[in-house]
């Protein structure tokens, strides 16, 4: 898309020095330290799996036995159990269900150690990649099938099997992506659960099984609709690079995975959680899954025309963060959203500048844009106007990933007719207004050219700020959705450890030489 806005491209470019000066102080931290999550996540990627009879998964009990070694890394007990017993992963993790120890165990011939574990690397490789390369393929194959932005839809009935239902309904309709949102607190437990789920509050239980069963369900509709269905899912919370790490054995697609929206909407400590998206967020560069952020919750709690700046500035650090993680451009679905109050007058100039600004300072990036939620009233009549002028703005902008504002959002969890409708608005506009992008250009000077550059200088001046006082700083202060974290609190800070001079992890090790860094 050409340029429009006349952005500075001069204070495009501080703006995202800031944030690199302002990511790394918090990314020495971050390679210094490693959590139990992290940990666990590590012993996924190796095939450690299952659950003891209580239902405990068999990475926290490992994690469990080593919690007065987690410095030194879990694999490495894990791997000398495989080479001192003699059995293979599987036979392992059902020991360990049972009771077995890893921890008490003579540590076997480093040589050995390393040999076991590249085997484990490779096969953890060998399927990511195959599972990139069924992505890709079908991608190739229905390439101009795809509708731009996609569309995307939420699925949520707490039972994986409606789900599935519900999942294969929305993508015959014509959805592209599918969420499968997370039970209630999901996010707040540091365990994942083991096996398929039918019970959940809000949402559906995020589990590797869960994930298995709605990637084949959703692969059922791929060929028939000659479109490859996304899925997503929610790489965030105390569980943050297990998440990813399921997401990427199982062919995920989209991964929610925001480098601060857990210390700010979940109360989870800021050390634990940027520790953890970092390695997540390496699992979902080498996976080829597009991240998406959480901008759109700032203005939840904050004024969307107050702090339109505290979004672009999220938007930047997030970059940075991610980019250092290893993920391309084209894997960074940042956040934000139409969330203005409608009865501003010119609201929805801001709302088009806004997005358009976006658009023109990330340009290779698929955009995901938000939905009104917050100014929706329970008139179904005005929401669906709502969401037209959302779905206007989103296909003029060009944005990449579009989720589907709902005419009864504040009403109930939608049902399926509900999806269809916003599925139809969203389609007709679209269809309708394909190329007016294209045609349209902006008065000089006028409102939509002037937003967008007084949005973007209040970021920069705003990253300043940040900058001079450091990001955690920042965070404590509440400089974010009005919002303060002190550093040394927030759930799963007892989870941190900081790395001992031998840490041992072969597969960030891998990851690191994959993705360059």
């Amino acid at each position: 898309m050409e340029p429009k806005l006349g952005l500075p491209p001069e204070r495009i470019a501080r703006a995202r020095k800031l944030a690199e000066q302002i990511v790394s102080p918090v990314q020495r931290f971050i390679d210094a330290h490693t959590t139990v999550t992290v940990e666990r996540a590590t012993l996924r990627l190796a095939g450690v799996d299952g659950a003891d009879a209580d239902g405990v998964p068999v990475p926290n009990l490992v994690v469990d036995q080593l919690k007065d070694r987690l410095e030194e890394g879990a694999l490495k007990y894990y791997v000398n159990a495989l080479v001192r017993t003699g059995e293979d992963v599987q036979g392992l993790n059902r020991r360990i269900a049972e009771g077995f120890r890893v921890d008490n165990l003579p540590m076997g011939d480093p040589e050995a150690l390393e040999a076991r574990a590249k085997q484990l690397v490779g096969a953890f490789a060998a399927r990511v990649k195959g599972n990139r390369s069924h992505r890709e393929a079908k991608l190739a194959k229905y390439h101009d099938r795809n509708h731009k932005p996609l569309l995307y839809v939420i699925v949520a009935t707490g039972n994986i099997h409606e789900d599935v239902k519900q999942a294969k309904a929305a993508a015959e309709q014509g959805a592209d992506v599918v969420a499968v949102i997370r039970t209630t607190a999901q996010s707040l437990l540091d365990y994942v659960p083991y096996g398929a789920t039918t019970e959940g509050f809000g949402g559906t239980y995020a589990t590797q099984e869960n994930f298995r069963i709605m990637r084949a369900a959703l692969d059922e509709v791929v060929d028939k609709q000659q479109r490859y269905i996304y899925l997503t899912n929610y790489a965030s919370g105390l569980c943050m690079p297990e998440i990813a790490a399921m997401g990427a054995l199982e062919r995920l697609d989209m991964m929610l995975n925001d480098s601060m929206y857990g210390i700010l909407f979940r109360d989870i400590n800021m050390y634990r959680t940027f520790v953890d998206q970092k390695f997540s967020r390496m699992i979902n560069a080498f996976a080829g899954v597009i991240i998406n952020t959480g901008e759109d919750n700032y203005l939840t709690t904050s004024d969307a025309v107050e702090k339109a700046y505290t979004v672009l500035a999220s938007q930047f650090l997030n970059e940075r963060f991610a980019t250092i993680a290893g993920l391309a451009p084209w894997q960074m679905g940042l956040g934000h959203a139409f969330e203005m109050d409608p009865t501003i007058p010119n609201g929805f100039l801001r709302e088009l500048a806004q997005a358009q600004m976006a658009r023109e300072i990330f340009p290779e990036a698929p955009l995901k844009y938000m939905p009104p939620t917050k100014f929706m009233t329970g008139d179904i009549f005005r929401g669906h106007v709502q969401d037209a002028l959302f779905n206007f703005v989103s296909q003029m902008t060009g944005q990449g990933i579009h989720l589907l504002g709902m005419l009864t959002e504040a009403i109930h969890t939608p049902f399926m007719q509900d999806r269809f409708l916003a599925l139809e608005n969203a389609k007709y506009v679209m269809n309708n207004m394909a190329d007016l992008g294209e045609e349209i250009a902006f008065k000089p000077g006028g409102r939509i050219v002037q937003r967008a550059h007084q949005v973007l200088e209040e970021t920069v001046q705003f990253l300043e700020s940040i900058e001079a006082v450091g990001l955690m700083d920042a965070i404590e202060q509440g400089l974010f959705a009005d919002i303060k974290r002190p550093r040394d609190m927030g759930k799963g800070l007892d989870g941190l450890r900081p790395k001992a001079a031998g840490y041992w992890n072969p597969f960030e090790q891998y990851l690191t030489r994959e993705l360059g860094l």
